[in-house]
């Protein structure tokens, strides 16, 4: 196992202490990418089927794969299916780490960067604002235009492919 996906990721074999204690000095804090992205067939209607996928990695271990978690939800739309991509990717870092999480999502990234309105999705918000507070992650959120990169590109595609399995 790569050091990048035993240190950082959280594993179900691997506990939960934390990569600080009181008696050492201020690591510096792991670089971690995330890039999500989410999809949905029937936006909105009562069978909806809806994709999330992400794709996490560190430039601070250039050598190691990226982690990618991914998933479905049926009822659902598009905006959940993007949030519930961001959340799933910060559960699975098992440290505190500086994060850049890259998302196509103007929903997303400006209503956590520019104070857009919650009106909808109060439940996700409310998770995600939860994570956020409880990992103490540095986290900060970068729109970028739909299929900009190859992650996201990617990340497209997997979600894509996860709604329909619903």
């Amino acid at each position: 196992m790569s050091a990048f996906t035993s240190e950082i990721l959280n594993n179900s074999n691997s506990d939960s202490s934390s990569n600080s204690d009181s008696n050492s000095k201020p690591k510096k804090l792991t670089r971690v990418i995330i890039h999500c992205d989410g999809a949905c067939s029937g936006n909105g209607q009562l069978n909806s089927s809806g994709g999330w996928a992400a794709i996490i990695k560190s430039p601070d271990y250039p050598n190691h794969a990226p982690k990618i978690v991914c998933g479905c939800e049926a009822g659902t739309t598009n905006n959940r299916m993007e949030m519930t991509a961001a959340i799933e990717a910060l559960k699975v870092l098992k440290y505190v780490c500086d994060v850049e999480i890259i998302s196509d999502s103007q929903y997303l990234v400006n209503t956590m960067t520019k104070g857009w309105k919650r009106s909808k999705n109060i439940d996700l918000w409310q998770q995600l604002d939860d994570l956020l507070a409880s990992s103490q992650h540095q986290v900060t959120w970068t729109w970028k235009k739909r299929n900009s990169t190859p992650e996201l590109e990617e990340c497209d595609r997997l979600a894509k492919l996860e709604s329909e399995k619903v």
